[in-house]
């Protein structure tokens, strides 16, 4: 691990699943000893974060929160995120770097918007995001200050909110309940920092990851802008290919968990790998070509690019939607995109959870 602790990695499908499943894979890693994805603090060190919670509190947290990111709530805000992602579009040029022009702004102002976020104070969220997910070790303190300042930054928009309540995102959070029960403080202000953090980052990552393998494959990308039907399935290629960004969160068996390889015995700590069972070959046929007409034809089985089971991503209807609108809006107003360098001169991150290009300049 980037901590230089060291721990087995599920890489198969099965195995993956069978571990992100299982009701003895735990995400409570908060004994002291146990190995961490990078030192310093990070989310992990939080009881309240709904990453780290097991059932039952997982599941009555999960519960409260069920219909605040159903399809129909998230297709409320489908006409902004299109309309978001053209005006990015208008104001490019052309001739734009995807990540600062385009793919980074789109989800922020997203769910900025969703969350009654200002957007003046994007930029500092922007830093504490990119301190938080960094693994090198000369941040490990910066990572504290800027999980605290997020933290408080998250508290002082519920305030602002409970003050003067409206009706996005963060207003549907606070009324959430089930049967009079309803978020704590804590359980709040660890969802708006999730979603700030996991609703701009991971999905501008995605973005980033997409174009770069659609303009690495110039004739799929073409073949998208002459069939429009071939969307949905294009962004659940790009999601298998290219998703989640990372290598996954750890999990700690609870007890012996028995997997295709062996068994991962009580107390050990493990990394189930979503990337690499998004290129199983027992479960894709020929795992490492990309095919935006794979999830046309004939189905494989999911992907696991939002995780699965009890953990399965909350946000996953409001990621796809927006995935499908950046490439909407690419393929429909920019039909001869193309890189202004070779792919594979371009530089990736090096230093952080989530891997993507730093830059891919662009020319329509």
């Amino acid at each position: 691990m980037p901590s230089g602790d060291k721990v087995p990695m599920a890489v198969r499908h099965e195995d993956v699943r069978m571990l992100l499943s299982s009701p003895a894979s735990s995400r409570n890693l908060r004994e002291p000893g146990l190995p961490r994805m990078v030192n310093g603090t990070t989310v992990e060190d939080d009881p309240a974060a709904l990453i780290n919670q097991d059932p039952p509190a997982h599941t009555r947290y999960r519960r409260i929160m069920q219909g605040t990111f159903t399809p129909r709530q998230i297709e409320r805000w489908r006409p902004r995120a299109a309309a978001i992602a053209n005006e990015l579009i208008d104001a490019a040029g052309r001739e734009f770097d995807v990540v600062t022009g385009f793919a980074l702004p789109l989800p922020a102002r997203v769910i900025c918007e969703m969350l009654g976020v200002p957007m003046d104070r994007y930029a500092q969220f922007r830093e504490w995001t990119e301190v938080f997910l960094s693994t090198s070790e000369a941040n490990a303190e910066a990572r504290g200050e800027g999980y605290v300042s997020f933290m408080a930054y998250a508290g002082e928009l519920i305030a602002e909110h409970r003050a003067r309540p409206g009706d996005d995102l963060l207003d549907l959070l606070i009324a959430a309940r089930d049967e009079g029960d309803r978020l704590s403080e804590d359980e709040l202000t660890n969802m708006v920092f999730t979603l700030i953090l996991a609703g701009h980052e991971t999905t501008a990552s995605i973005i980033i990851r997409g174009t770069f393998r659609l303009l690495s494959h110039p004739e799929q990308y073409a073949d998208l802008v002459g069939d429009p039907d071939l969307l949905e399935p294009a962004v659940e290629e790009i999601l298998r290919y290219e998703g989640p960004g990372g290598n996954g969160l750890l999990r700690r068996a609870t007890a012996d968990i028995p997997l295709s390889g062996g068994v991962i015995q009580e107390g050990v700590v493990v990394l189930p790998n979503p990337a690499a069972a998004n290129q199983d070959p027992e479960v894709y046929e020929d795992p490492r070509r990309f095919d935006i007409r794979r999830w046309s034809e004939s189905p494989p089985s999911a992907h696991l690019s939002f995780g699965y089971g009890t953990h399965y991503c909350l946000g996953a209807n409001l990621a796809r939607m927006e995935l499908q609108e950046a490439f909407r809006a690419l393929t429909t107003r920019l039909p001869d995109l193309r890189p202004q360098e070779d792919p594979a001169d371009i530089p990736w991150s090096s230093d952080g959870l989530i891997y993507r290009p730093l830059r891919l300049a662009v020319k329509s």
